[in-house]
């Protein structure tokens, strides 16, 4: 099994503490003393930076959460002064304010360094050629993914995203052995290899995707599609971007790189930490980074821990895959919905008939919730004549199928093909017209 840096990534678990331990304490110092928010939380709770000791303080510290990055936007929450800062990324802001972040040349450092681990873990070498479909600009995907693939020596192929026939064009010509990107959009290129009958003339063997919550079954459609090996990568803008975690070859969770950044799972609701193993929301300190650290991050993200050895002999705790973000459940008559939930039941739908392309729009009639799915017929299935009584069974079938797994019922609409927009970045999944109200 490759590694980049089997020194840190194999290191013996206590070894491992004390360095974390060790960094963690500059890392509060640093922001007590530059970081006014995080100085006033502290204070609230009548702690000092000398009264955390190492790891097993962590506890103590006070949350940060994304309302501080618009609180103190765009530069408030910055811990070195701006002349140190050799880029910024941020958000698109079309909830609010962007959420800003700043890097020193020892923080893209970082950075690359554990993209740079995670391909090595999947088997990338100097030998394979990088094309990098994510966002260039503010967002943070493209340049993440670039630095790691140009550290371990790959060729780099900067296409963003967008231009969905000069992105498989592309891919052919340049014979690319990786494609990084979203899932959704891994399953948009798939379905137009598909439809172009090109799948044979593609030198794909590694897929990396992330940004958004997949489904084991939208993996293997996507490896059905691009003839791939699928891997999952975690990251957000505020504790690095991509890169944060990643499955290695084995696909047993997603390695943490735990000598930049400490783990939590908490309960969302009383912020008490839970066992390893229970599911929960996913919190970040990084203890690594100059320019913008976090301490506790609340990432709204749902998932689990585990420190079980891996094959790999990696010693690093791994994160199960998230399951949905706790700002992205829906409560829908009292019910909690997640999208993933969906997406699951329609990837299992036997035949060809639908494809993974689904719409959720809830909204609010009389004082009480409606809740339908659109889901995309393929274009095989209306191919062979199908009558109105066949997808009125369809639907039928499949609102029993959403019952069964969520516990309330659905309106079920099958539609067009492509009559639901697709997203070079993330899918938008929800339509919830109550927020409109």
């Amino acid at each position: 099994m490759p590694f980049l840096n089997e020194k840190i990534e194999c290191m013996p678990k206590e070894q491992l503490k004390k360095l974390q331990s060790e960094r963690l304490v500059k890392t509060v110092e640093n922001c007590y003393k530059n970081v006014e928010c995080f100085r006033k939380r502290m204070d609230e709770k009548n702690l000092k930076p000398e009264d955390i000791k190492g790891i097993e303080d962590l506890h103590k510290l006070p949350f940060s959460y994304k309302k501080d990055l618009r609180d103190y936007y765009p530069y408030g929450l910055f811990a070195v002064n701006m002349k140190d800062v050799v880029r910024v990324h941020a958000s698109s802001g079309t909830t609010g304010k962007r959420i800003v972040v700043g890097y020193t040349e020892k923080d893209l450092d970082m950075w690359a360094d554990c993209v740079a681990r995670m391909f090595a873990e999947i088997g990338v070498t100097d030998k394979d050629i990088v094309q990098v479909s994510f966002g260039y600009g503010l967002f943070t995907g493209g340049f993440g993914l670039h630095a790691g693939a140009e550290k371990i020596g790959a060729t780099v192929i900067p296409m963003s995203s967008g231009n969905t026939s000069l992105q498989i064009q592309t891919m052919i010509d340049f014979k690319a052995t990786v494609i990084c990107c979203t899932p959704s959009y891994a399953m948009y290129l798939g379905e137009e290899v598909e439809r172009l009958g090109v799948k044979d003339q593609l030198s794909l063997k590694y897929g990396i995707f992330g940004a958004e919550p997949w489904t084991e079954d939208m993996r293997k459609a996507i490896e059905n599609s691009l003839n791939i090996k699928a891997y999952d990568i975690y990251g957000l803008s505020e504790v690095m971007g991509p890169g944060v975690a990643c499955e290695c070859k084995y696909q047993n969770g997603m390695h943490v790189w735990e000598d930049n950044f400490l783990v939590e799972i908490i309960d969302p609701e009383t912020g008490e930490v839970l066992p390893e193993g229970e599911k929960g929301e996913l919190v970040f300190t990084s203890v690594n980074k100059e320019a913008f650290p976090v301490i506790r991050y609340r990432t709204r993200d749902i998932c689990s821990l585990k420190t079980e050895k891996c094959k790999c002999g990696r010693t690093h705790i791994i994160m199960n895959k998230p399951t949905g973000r706790s700002d992205d459940m829906l409560i829908i008559r009292g019910v909690n919905v997640f999208p993933s939930q969906i997406e699951e039941v329609l990837l299992k739908v036997s035949g060809n008939s639908i494809t993974p392309n689904y719409q959720i729009v809830v909204d609010r009639v009389n004082n009480t919730d409606t809740f339908e799915v659109n889901v995309e017929m393929s274009e095989s299935f209306l191919e062979d004549d199908i009558d109105i009584k066949t997808i009125e069974k369809m639907e039928k079938s499949i609102t029993e199928k959403l019952r069964s797994t969520l516990g309330i019922g659905a309106k079920v609409h099958l539609v067009n093909p492509k009559s639901i927009e697709r997203s070079t970045g993330k899918a938008k999944r929800v339509i919830d017209k109550r927020k409109l109200v």
